[in-house]
């Protein structure tokens, strides 16, 4: 455990203990995490809406042209890192991994602009640096009980019997037999009596571009007493997030930063709320980052045996939308 995350992790569990409202912002590496008690945030730099807990007031309905155009990672690159990906597959050393690749951006808009502009789940705008509109919860605690609700598995909603293509899809029934078995065995880290809930329900999700349907479960446990005050060690045992990473977590992390070769820095990361009480979080996906070279949005899914990168590579492209209210 590195001195950063070591110092995050206190902060969480003090707070925790003491009861003490804050927001957390953790990167994917846990190289810079952030975290910051709620009445000490400043709104002109940090905006959040997490689950219907905000910080600002929703501006009336904006209805000036909006321009907002990709220009992909190339299919080369991706060819290439889904390549080396299929090769440890081969081998059995992953069973899921999560490939993302970094996209060009271009909009009329601000970031602040298209946070306002959006509607998710879980949103943040961050120093002008990042926003991320995210429909993907990572965990949510109710006194002693914790749940998560791991998304796998997207499709265009305007094909015919697009439901029940997803559905019946065997690689991406594949892909969610093995999150929802690898974000079990993380909560049972944390939680005893884990079971599945629900598996496999559809969300509806309309983006600037079109609709599509996401996949997911949700999985339920009792947490454990040692963890009741401590979310700082709860967060800790479950990061990364299976869904954004794969399994076996440790190797196919090792794959990842071998196969993406680019920082996620927040993307794939997780944002939430401690109320004092309970926490709700979500996963940093449908992330726009501000950089010297422009915006950049990242993207991407999960890769099986079963995958075919035409497929997956489109699946990219189609995930850099967004959901403009």
């Amino acid at each position: 455990m590195n001195k950063v995350s070591e110092n995050f992790r206190e902060k969480m569990n003090r707070w925790g203990r003491e009861g003490r409202p804050f927001l957390f912002l953790l990167d994917f590496a846990l190289q810079q995490p952030v975290v910051v008690p709620l009445d000490e945030i400043d709104p002109d730099d940090v905006l959040y809406d997490i689950n219907g807990t905000k910080n600002f007031e929703e501006k009336t309905t904006d209805d000036s042209p909006i321009y907002f155009t990709a220009e992909p990672a190339s299919r080369a690159r991706y060819c290439r890192a889904f390549s080396l990906v299929q090769q440890h597959l081969r081998r059995g050393d992953t069973f899921l991994l999560n490939l993302t690749l970094p996209s060009r951006i271009k909009s009329n808009l601000s970031l602040k602009e298209i946070f306002f502009r959006s509607k998710a789940k879980y949103r943040i705008y961050y120093k002008d640096r990042f926003i991320s509109f995210s429909p993907e919860i990572f965990v949510q605690t109710r006194g002693n009980v914790i749940c998560s609700f791991p998304m796998k598995g997207t499709i265009d909603a305007r094909q015919e019997n697009a439901r029940e293509k997803l559905l019946s899809n065997k690689k991406e029934l594949a892909e969610h037999f093995t999150i929802v078995d690898l974000i079990r065995n993380d909560l049972s880290m944390v939680a005893q009596e884990v079971e599945v809930l629900r598996f496999r329900y559809i969300d509806h999700i309309k983006t600037n571009k079109n609709e599509i349907l996401q996949m997911s479960s949700e999985i339920r446990g009792k947490l454990r007493p040692e963890f009741l005050h401590a979310p700082g060690d709860m967060l800790q045992k479950m990061l990364p997030a299976g869904s954004i990473s794969g399994a076996p977590k440790k190797k196919t992390l090792e794959i990842i930063r071998e196969a993406e070769g680019y920082d996620r820095g927040f993307y794939t990361g997780v944002v939430g709320i401690f109320d004092g009480q309970n926490i709700d979080s979500g996963v940093l996906i449908r992330f726009i980052e501000n950089t010297d070279a422009g915006l950049i949005y990242k993207s991407g899914g999960g890769i099986t045996a079963q995958s075919r990168s035409e497929e997956e590579y489109n699946e990219l492209i189609e995930k850099i939308y967004v959901p403009f209210a």
